[in-house]
């Protein structure tokens, strides 16, 4: 068996909502060499920013297949955070469902599997106010979008269009699972509690795990090495082939953990 740094693994990563490539971009600091750090620029942010944002989410993972197909042939596994995790799972269900190669791993994070989604939330959220407060109640966000006017239209209005792909998400039928590694990674604090977080063990007839870090929503930042280290963690044994088999591994902690999955 080759030594995992001698098979690069391509880190294909999905931002949250509201949010650019840019927010991954300080994990190069911290990968291993063999980790090739790839951030997915959406429609409407970034260095796409003359481009309208994509409000359907079939429609939003289809041009991500699409515009990433070139990086789909080699090793490679999916990250998300929040809504990026809701999007990874399409892309990995698009792609085994027109029989194209499939990720090493799914990796997910701060989000709620689509079994156990709660999306009540969603329907309030057309106003300004509303998602401000959203925001404020997430964490995650400077302050300083909040006190430059034009910054914080730029964020509400992604904001918006990025909950109405949330809302537009379909669940596969029960029963379609994926045979690949699934690991879930997840808040002590964050509003998703614990059900929702181990229900992704549902979508998987691989191996699955769930690690829990200190923090709210942006636990991936609050805790940011030790999540790292998860990460590779899990990237190193799904390339290598460890703990592929189908299991049910919860690494579970004491904190805090409500049940109803706010967020997208």
């Amino acid at each position: 068996m080759p030594a995992v740094h001698d098979a690069p693994v391509t880190l294909l990563c999905l931002p949250c909502a509201g949010a650019s490539a840019t927010m991954y971009l300080r994990w190069r600091r911290y990968l291993p060499h063999w980790i090739h750090l790839a951030p997915i620029e959406l429609p409407g942010r970034g260095a796409r920013m003359v481009e309208a944002p994509v409000e359907d989410f079939a429609a939003l993972v289809a041009g991500i297949c699409d515009e990433q197909s070139h990086r789909m042939p080699g090793e490679f596994v999916l990250f998300g955070h929040s809504m990026g995790a809701l999007l990874a799972y399409g892309v990995a269900t698009r792609l085994r469902a027109n029989g194209k190669a499939l990720p090493r791993a799914l990796l997910l994070s701060g989000c709620a599997a689509p079994s156990a989604r709660d999306v009540d939330h969603l329907a309030g959220m057309h106003t300004d106010a509303s998602l401000v407060s959203d925001l404020r109640r997430q964490g995650g966000t400077p302050d300083a979008v909040f006190e430059h006017d034009e910054l914080l239209r730029l964020t509400l209005d992604l904001l918006r269009a990025d909950y109405r792909v949330c809302s537009s998400f379909v669940a596969p039928q029960v029963g379609a699972v994926l045979p690949l590694p699934v690991h879930v990674f997840a808040g002590r604090n964050d509003a998703i509690g614990a059900p929702a977080m181990k229900a992704w063990s549902k979508a998987t007839s691989g191996a699955f795990t769930l690690d829990w870090f200190d923090g709210g929503h942006f636990f991936i930042r609050d805790d940011e090495r030790a999540f790292i280290a998860a990460l590779v963690r899990r990237i190193e044994s799904s390339a290598i082939g460890v703990g592929t088999t189908p299991s049910a591994s919860l690494r579970e902690s004491t904190g805090r953990a409500p049940v109803r999955a706010q967020y997208p």
